[in-house]
């Protein structure tokens, strides 16, 4: 089978830590063929890295979405480019396009981003990968074998220190995440990972309720954001997301599925273990 021929907008962290790896993974099945970043001293060290001739970097997304030889484009740039740099791709390349969440910067774009597929006849695929992650799928699954009876709540916090990791190798080293361009900030950006997981495990949103602790800080509006979801199922749940500081606790709060018959229990994403309690003591 002939390898497909991908093109790469935008190298930063998303592509070091998370793509590259995964393409390395899959070298059987892809080939980077180009490689686009408006820093072009940071587009050329990665195309030495992977060995691409002068010829295939590119500053310009437009430049490179207009190559014939490209079987499909991965767009990772910043939040409030996302939705800007993949319709042109998409107008000018109309080839298939995996592409970094969330969708867009405000509601306005994220619904016209929604629609890119049907407008261009092109699949694009958001690169969530909680929606994809070992454990939130097997969850999922007992929810649906109602493994702890018929799902009556949960609870999940989710705490980051964004401050502390601005000063580490971590995704909010980056200064356009330390003084965001979006709406939501930090939010956006990282509580949207354990949303989209708790709407992949419980089905459609009807209907949220929220409230937010503001603060003077360019990274988020909020410090606190506290929600209440009812899906359409007639499921609801309270999603906690504390961007500004630590969870001393251990085990921590994660996310808490309550049932008829017993409990399901993640103490975070990648932990490697799933709890299950049943209420007459019985696994």
């Amino acid at each position: 089978m002939n390898r497909l021929r991908v093109g790469i907008i935008g190298s930063g962290m998303a592509f070091e830590k998370l793509h590259y790896p995964a393409y390395q993974e899959l070298a059987d099945k892809y080939e980077i063929v180009a490689i686009c970043d408006l820093d072009l001293f940071k587009a050329e060290k990665w195309a030495h890295k992977i060995g691409l001739d002068p010829q295939n970097v590119y500053t310009d997304y437009r430049e490179i979405a207009a190559r014939k030889d490209i079987d499909l484009f991965d767009i990772m740039v910043p939040i409030e480019k996302n939705y800007e740099v993949t319709d042109a791709v998409a107008s000018i390349a109309g080839k298939p396009i995996i592409c970094e969440k969330p969708l867009a910067p405000n509601l306005k774009q994220a619904r016209a981003h929604a629609e890119l597929p049907r407008k261009y006849g092109i699949p694009i695929m958001i690169a969530e990968n909680y929606r994809h992650n070992e454990e939130i799928e097997i969850i999922r699954d007992m929810v649906r074998t109602k493994k702890v009876g018929d799902i009556f709540y949960f609870i999940q916090n989710r705490v980051v220190n964004f401050p502390e990791d601005m000063l580490q190798d971590k995704f909010p080293a980056r200064e356009w995440r330390q003084y965001a361009d979006f709406r939501g900030g930090a939010l956006l950006d990282t509580g949207v990972h354990d949303l989209a997981a708790l709407r992949h495990i419980f089905g459609a949103v009807e209907r949220v309720q929220a409230f937010g602790r503001e603060q003077m800080m360019n990274f988020a509006p909020y410090s606190v954001v506290c929600v209440n979801i009812l899906f359409k199922s007639g499921l609801v749940g309270t999603f906690s997301f504390f961007s500004t500081g630590k969870e001393m606790q251990r085990p921590l709060i994660g996310l808490r599925i309550f049932g008829s018959t017993g409990m399901i229990y993640l103490e975070e994403r990648d932990c490697g273990t799933i709890n299950v309690s049943h209420n007459d003591g019985y696994p």
